[in-house]
């Protein structure tokens, strides 16, 4: 069985996004995008992949798990498909809810995350990556086996906590790895004690 990881980006007070879903607060230049780019490929959206002039290499990741408002980000710039490199899964109360259509690449679901999750790890041959969001991030707590952080130098006061919704249950990690980088951005990895 392959790991589920939350790879994510925070600022310094747990929050992966302001009140509204926005993320835009966070730094898109500087020394840590180089990082992404060359280590964590598969989490780079197919219009970055083609901008970049890149493929991803789903040497990390076959499969995508996100939340409905993470997925929906993208409707303001034409996105429906972000991610079309990998199996994408959207989690969703209403799976009929899509606009725009649904794309070949993208399935919807109002099924129990827990389930789904431990069946795409059974079946994924790389990896799962749960991209966001915060509310599906506490659902999933106790699946994820790997946790990387890319903590921003910036405090957000408010907006969508880390593990949004998750009851008072200190669970223990482990620091793996951590890396600081010029633009203030420090990606900590850890894995579940």
């Amino acid at each position: 069985m392959v790991s589920l990881t939350y790879f994510v980006a925070s600022s310094i007070d747990g929050r992966i996004a302001g009140p509204d879903g926005d993320f835009g607060a966070f730094p898109v230049v500087g020394d840590h995008i180089d990082m992404l780019a060359e280590d964590w490929t598969d989490t780079l959206p197919g219009a970055a992949l083609d901008a970049l002039g890149r493929t991803a290499p789903n040497d990390r990741f076959d499969t995508v798990v996100m939340g409905w408002r993470t997925y929906a980000a993208g409707f303001p710039y034409g996105v429906h498909d972000p991610y079309p490199h990998l199996r994408q899964v959207v989690f969703t109360h209403d799976p009929q809810r899509p606009v725009g259509g649904s794309p070949g690449g993208v399935e919807f679901t109002d099924a129990e995350p827990v389930d789904v999750v431990r069946r795409l790890k059974a079946d994924s041959p790389v990896g799962v990556w749960l991209c966001g969001g915060g509310d599906l991030a506490g659902q999933l707590a106790d699946e994820i086996d790997v946790l990387v952080v890319k903590v921003n130098p910036i405090v957000l006061g408010d907006g969508i906590s880390l593990f949004a919704g998750l009851p008072y249950d200190p669970r223990t990690w482990i620091l793996g790895d951590s890396t600081s980088y010029a633009s203030g951005v420090v990606v900590n990895q850890y894995v579940r004690r």
